[in-house]
């Protein structure tokens, strides 16, 4: 398996425009084991933005419920535990206890009309195929 595959995870239209949804993967790490990776996929009209769902605050992950990132008015990605806000775009932390802290990016692109994620190894269902 390659290091830098590229891992389709939903369709672009799967994610309306401007809302955010999440995804729990499962990465294989540098020992080969499987880990579990928690991401959180926004769509902002043709853009697309990536971050571990995970608060650097405390590690809790953002959503309070399913798919909820966004704060009230839709324009930042919120922790529902504690209320911290961060920018769409930097992941900056410009509210609440982790204040000036940063969400972890996560490596996305488009291709072919899949929201794809880049830069890892991911294990993926139809493993259990000889590779």
């Amino acid at each position: 398996m390659q290091v830098d595959a590229i891992y389709a995870i939903c369709g672009f239209n799967d994610i309306p425009s401007r809302k955010a949804m999440g995804f729990h993967l499962m990465v294989l790490d540098h020992d080969g084991n499987h880990q579990p990776w928690s991401i959180v996929v926004v769509r902002w009209g043709k853009k697309v933005l990536g971050y571990l769902n995970r608060c650097p605050h405390n590690g809790v992950a953002l959503d309070w419920e399913q798919n909820e990132f966004l704060d009230p008015d839709g324009v930042r990605l919120m922790c529902g535990k504690h209320g911290s806000t961060f920018e769409l775009g930097t992941g900056l932390c410009v509210d609440g206890p982790c204040k000036g802290r940063t969400l972890t990016p996560i490596a996305l692109t488009v291709l072919d009309g899949d929201i794809c994620v880049v830069g890892v190894r991911l294990v993926e269902d139809n493993a259990s195929r000889n590779e």
